[in-house]
C-alpha cells in the first residue's frame, strides 16, 4: 500500500538532490510532481490541492536551514506537511473509568469491520482486559457465525441472540458483560454495500442505547477517493471518535488512507495490514509519513524486535517453571518485586483465601528479607545448585548472615516445598489440558484451578508475573 506513492516521490526528491541550488521554477516543477503523485494515488482532489499550497508556501518562504541542503530543507517542510496530514499526533483509545468500557465499530459492508473487531478484542486482552464480543449485524448471513468463530481463535467470548433488533442485542451485550465481569464491550454493527438512511439510523440508535467510550469507522484503504463521501456521512450522523484503516497491505493506491483525516478532522486510531490477529497497530503519523517518503520506520521495527523478544523470553521462563528449574535466586527476585507491589500482605491479600489467612496471622511481613539475606551469604554455584549445600556450607552461611544453621535449614525447607509445589501444578495443569481436550467440543470451562493455589487459574499466575515484571 502506497508503495508507488513513495517511489514516485523518492524519484522526486533524488532529482532535487542532484542540484546545487533551488530556483523558484525548480521548486514549482517539484510541487508539480508531487501533486500527480498523491492524484494518482487516488487522494482526494481538494485534499491534494491544500496540501500542496501549504508546502509550497513554506517552500518558497522558509529560509534554509544552515545543517541542511535546500534539497533537503523541501524534503523537510514535505515531511512536516505530510505528517500534518496524517495528524500530528498519535490518538489513543480513550476509555473511560466505568465498567464496561463500550466500544463500537461501524463501516460499510466489505470494509473488514467484523475481522477489525477480532483483532482489537485481541489487543485489549493483550494489554489485561478483559473483552467481549457483541454480534449485533443481523443481516449478513452467517455474520454472527464469523465473528464467534473468529472470538474462538483468540479466546474472547462472544455475546449472540437469535432476535432481529439490533439495539436490544446491544443492550442485552452490555448488561451480560455488567453480569459477567467484563470490562470492554465491542460491538459489531451491521453494514451496508453504501449508505442509506436505515444503516445511520440504526448506527445512530446503538450509540444512543449503549452510550459508548469510543465509535470507531473501519475503512477500507483500498477504496480511494469515493471514501471521503462516505466517512463525511458517517461524520455527521454518528459522529465517529476515530478511523480503523483496514487491508493497509493491499496493492491498491491507498490514497484514503491520506484523505480521512483531512476531510472529517478525525484522528486514525489503528491500521490493519495483515489477516493475524496481532496485525492491528496504532497509527503513527510521523512513522508513516516517514514511510511514505522512504525514510523507513526503525522505531515500529525495534518495537516489534523487543515484543518478539520478550515473547520469547516469556516463554523460556514457563518453560523452566514447568520443569521445576527453580533456583535460590529466584527468592531473591521474587522478593524485591513483591516490595515493589506493597509487600507481602498486600500481595496475599489480592489472592484467592488471602484476607483469611492475613486475619489468621499466617503472614510474616519481614519472612522474605530474612532469605534474602540467607542467600546473599551463599555463593553464586551455591545459589544456582543448592542441592551442594552440605553441612560446612550450611554453618558458614549461617555466620555469615548472622542466623543460626536451623534458620538456614528452614530456608532451604521451604525451597524444595515450593519446587515440589510447581512440579504438582504442573503435572495439574497437564491433567487438565487432557481433559479439556476431550470436552473440547463440549465447550465446558473446566472448575476449580491449580492444585495448592486456593483455585487460581495458570491465567491468574500469568497476570500475576506480568503485574510484577511491570513493577521491575
Amino acid at each position: 500500500m502506497l508503495e508507488n506513492l513513495s517511489q514516485r516521490l523518492q524519484g522526486i526528491f533524488s532529482g532535487l538532490r542532484s542540484k546545487g541550488r533551488l530556483t523558484e521554477e525548480d521548486i514549482n516543477a517539484a510541487m508539480r510532481e508531487i501533486r500527480m503523485a498523491l492524484l494518482e494515488a487516488d487522494v482526494n482532489f481538494k485534499v491534494v490541492k491544500a496540501f500542496i499550497s501549504r508546502t509550497k508556501e513554506r517552500c518558497l518562504t522558509a529560509e534554509v536551514m544552515d545543517s541542511l541542503t535546500p534539497a533537503q530543507n523541501v524534503i523537510k517542510i514535505v515531511l512536516d506537511e505530510l505528517t500534518e496530514l496524517l495528524g500530528r499526533t498519535e490518538a489513543r483509545l480513550a476509555l473511560s473509568g466505568k465498567i464496561p468500557s463500550v466500544i463500537m465499530l461501524v463501516g460499510l459492508q466489505g470494509s473488514g469491520k467484523t475481522t477489525a473487531c477480532a483483532k482489537l478484542a485481541w489487543r485489549l486482552k493483550q494489554e489485561g482486559h478483559s473483552p467481549l464480543l457483541v454480534a449485533c449485524d443481523v443481516y449478513r448471513p452467517a455474520a454472527a457465525d464469523q465473528l464467534e468463530t473468529l472470538g474462538g481463535e483468540i479466546g474472547v467470548k462472544v455475546f449472540r441472540e437469535d432476535g432481529e433488533d439490533p439495539v436490544k442485542i446491544a443492550s442485552d451485550g452490555v448488561q451480560f458483560a455488567i453480569d459477567n465481569l467484563r470490562d470492554v464491550v465491542i460491538v459489531d454493527t451491521a453494514g451496508r454495500l453504501h449508505v442509506d438512511e436505515a444503516m445511520m439510523e440504526e448506527a445512530a440508535a446503538i450509540k444512543e442505547a449503549t452510550d459508548p467510550d469510543e465509535v470507531l469507522m473501519v475503512v477500507d484503504a483500498m477504496t480511494g477517493q469515493d471514501i471521503v463521501g462516505v466517512v463525511q456521512a458517517f461524520a455527521e450522523r454518528v459522529d465517529f471518535d476515530g478511523v480503523i484503516m483496514s487491508k493497509m497491505d493491499g496493492d491498491a493506491r491507498g490514497g484514503g488512507a491520506l484523505s480521512v483525516r483531512e476531510v472529517t478532522g478525525k484522528p486514525i486510531k489503528f491500521i490493519s495490514s495483515g489477516e493475524k490477529p496481532d496485525s492491528l497497530e496504532e497509527f503513527h503519523p510521523d512513522r508513516m509519513a516517514k514511510r511514505i517518503l522512504g525514510m523507513g520506520d526503525v522505531v515500529s521495527l525495534i518495537e516489534n524486535a523487543v515484543r518478539v523478544q520478550q515473547q520469547e523470553e516469556e516463554q523460556l521462563e514457563a518453560e523452566e517453571l514447568a520443569r521445576g528449574n527453580l533456583t535460590l535466586n529466584d527468592f531473591i527476585t521474587m522478593n524485591r518485586q513483591v516490595k515493589k507491589m506493597g509487600g507481602v500482605s498486600k500481595l496475599v491479600s489480592a489472592l484467592p483465601g488471602g484476607d483469611k489467612m492475613l486475619g489468621q496471622g499466617q503472614i510474616d511481613e519481614g519472612a522474605l528479607d530474612d532469605m534474602e539475606v540467607i542467600i546473599n551469604s551463599m555463593t553464586k554455584q551455591e545459589r544456582e545448585h543448592p542441592d551442594v549445600l552440605n553441612a560446612g556450607r550450611r554453618k558458614r552461611i549461617a555466620q555469615g548472615a548472622g542466623v543460626t544453621v536451623t534458620d538456614v535449614n528452614n530456608l532451604m525447607k521451604k525451597y524444595l516445598e515450593t519446587k515440589k509445589m510447581v512440579k504438582k501444578m504442573t503435572a495439574g495443569l497437564e491433567q487438565a489440558g487432557a481433559k479439556r481436550g476431550k470436552k473440547g467440543k463440549k465447550g465446558k470451562k473446566r472448575k476449580g484451578g491449580l492444585p495448592g493455589m486456593g483455585g487460581m487459574s495458570m491465567g491468574d499466575i500469568r497476570r500475576l508475573q506480568s503485574m510484577m515484571k511491570d513493577m521491575q
